[in-house]
């Protein structure tokens, strides 16, 4: 059968497929005849011929061709050469590259200056970002929330700090007092047992007292009227002494010429006649009604 057949071709040699192949005993389609490959020519001249032909000749500042060796190593004191470099040393390689193009550079640079050919960007130069507003303004807030963290944090910090050191000056004061407190009780208890006989401790209570008096005198100055107070007194004048204005004086009380005895002593022309109808009007008191009322039964 096929199979048969195509198992057993598959088990054969070169040589004898190839004695197969010419007999005519395999079939189409299950091998590709191979051609012999073209030999690789190295044509100069068809290559030197195409060159000229797209080859423009424009000046050096249109093409801006720069060929050199690599730069001179100042460590080296020395040009390291191309057949130095090993390729398998990525380091070497990367700095013989790193090299060539400082080489390109110094041999460009002169040459353009020369022709006058700006080679730094101008500070008002116009470039397109890489990224959009909308990325830029996020990143912008992103920082900001940053900084017033930083900021917040940095305050927080020196209140800490503010605190730690009020808290400390607090302390440092309770304890001079509680040590004045200790040793004035303990020059009185000298004092007291006689081990001692000098009273400074005294001289100094008094000139803290003055101390106190002189701030409490201080504070009492600067009790007194406000800005706007005195701004009145001194605009409408000071109302004058209230108190004891209605006190009699040795000159008022010497004076009687506007003394009236009718008035003082209730009788004037009229009087009579209104003390009469007074008198008429006047209702009799609870007792005289009480009479009235047992006279009338």
């Amino acid at each position: 059968s096929d199979s048969e057949s195509g198992s057993e071709d598959s088990s054969l040699s070169d040589s004898e497929l190839q004695e197969a192949f010419s007999r005519g005993d395999l079939k189409p389609g299950l091998n590709v005849v191979l051609e012999e490959r073209p030999k690789r020519r190295n044509d100069t001249n068809g290559l030197k011929q195409c060159l000229s032909e797209f080859k423009q000749q424009l000046a050096w500042v249109e093409r801006l061709d720069v060929t050199l060796g690599q730069a001179f190593d100042p460590v080296s004191q020395s040009a390291s050469s191309k057949d130095a470099v090993d390729p398998e040393n990525d380091f070497q390689r990367e700095m013989s590259f790193y090299r060539q193009a400082q080489a390109a550079v110094l041999e460009a640079l002169p040459r353009l200056r020369k022709l006058q050919v700006p080679t730094r960007r101008p500070d008002d130069y116009f470039a397109e970002m890489a990224k959009s507003d909308q990325q830029m303004q996020k990143i912008r807030q992103k920082l900001k929330s940053k900084q017033e963290a930083m900021e917040r944090s940095e305050k927080a910090k020196q209140l800490r700090a503010m605190r730690k050191y009020g808290k400390k000056v607090q302390t440092e004061i309770l304890q001079k007092r509680q040590k004045e407190k200790k040793n004035m009780l303990n020059a009185v208890k000298k004092y007291q047992k006689g081990l001692s006989d000098k009273l400074d401790f005294l001289d100094e209570e008094q000139t803290s007292s003055q101390g106190n008096k002189k701030g409490s005198g201080s504070q009492q100055i600067k009790k007194g009227p406000n800005a706007k107070r005195r701004y009145k007194n001194q605009k409408f004048g000071f109302g004058g002494k209230k108190k004891g204005s209605k006190w009699n004086t040795k000159e008022s009380f010497n004076d009687v010429s506007s003394f009236r005895p009718n008035v003082a002593h209730n009788k004037g022309p009229g009087k009579a006649g209104k003390r009469g109808k007074k008198a008429l009007n006047k209702r009799p008191g609870k007792r005289a009604r009480q009479k009235m009322k047992n006279r009338a039964r």
